[in-house]
């Protein structure tokens, strides 16, 4: 077991421990306490999600292992943290927001066997990327909501997290909706090459298997 796939299990085993904070009473006080604690266990778990893939480079531990661990990782940390919150705040998170973001998550990682089944690969897009920045706002936002509105700050109420919340889950839907369309398209497109591909070989290998027919 290496350290990069250490760090990716450690993303994993957060998992059952956010939806225990959630779900639990034993962290309900007028402070936010829970509330807290959540967002700095879900950053916390979202940032090991690059020291991972970035240390795997670096020291040239790529594996099967973490190939496997890694993707797995991150759909299970979204579907927990999404899950979760139909539950802590459905007034900002309903049943069917969940549902497109979890469906676009297995959608992907569908479109990525069946590529890697047929002999490509579908790069991480510029899309998807920024969705998973987005994606950390959203779910902070969407926890912080459920016990401060605004976010006090010296005094003053001047920092709107329940607008940058609902912003947040908005644009997640949106930006889900995006990237799995823009994924499909390229996955699409690489299956028609391959079919294009396979069509020309057979074509060649019926013309030579003509002409080494002998005549009689």
């Amino acid at each position: 077991m290496n350290l990069p796939n250490s760090i990716t299990l450690t993303r994993i085993f957060s998992i059952p421990l956010l939806i225990w904070i959630l779900s639990t009473n034993r962290f309900a006080s007028t402070a936010g306490e829970k509330e807290l604690l959540a967002s700095a266990l879900f950053i916390a778990a979202s940032i090991t999600d690059g020291i991972d893939g970035y240390l795997a480079r670096r020291r040239g531990q790529i594996t099967t292992m973490g190939m496997l661990l890694d993707p797995l990782a991150d759909k299970l940390l979204i579907a927990a943290a999404f899950v979760t919150l139909v539950q802590f705040n459905p007034s900002l998170v309903p049943a069917w927001m969940a549902v497109v973001i979890i469906g676009r998550e297995f959608l992907v990682s569908g479109l990525r066997s069946i590529a890697a089944s047929e002999g490509f690969t579908i790069e991480a897009s510029e899309l998807g990327k920024f969705k998973m920045l987005v994606q950390i706002v959203s779910v902070v936002a969407a926890i912080l909501d459920h016990r401060w509105k605004e976010w006090p700050v010296y005094g003053y109420y001047i920092f709107p997290v329940h607008w940058i919340a609902r912003v947040a889950i908005w644009f997640m839907v949106f930006l889900s909706l995006a990237s799995a369309i823009d994924y499909f398209a390229a996955f699409w497109s690489k299956i028609d090459r391959q079919v294009v591909k396979r069509r020309r070989r057979a074509f060649v290998l019926s013309r030579r298997r003509k002409r080494d027919v002998p005549v009689t």
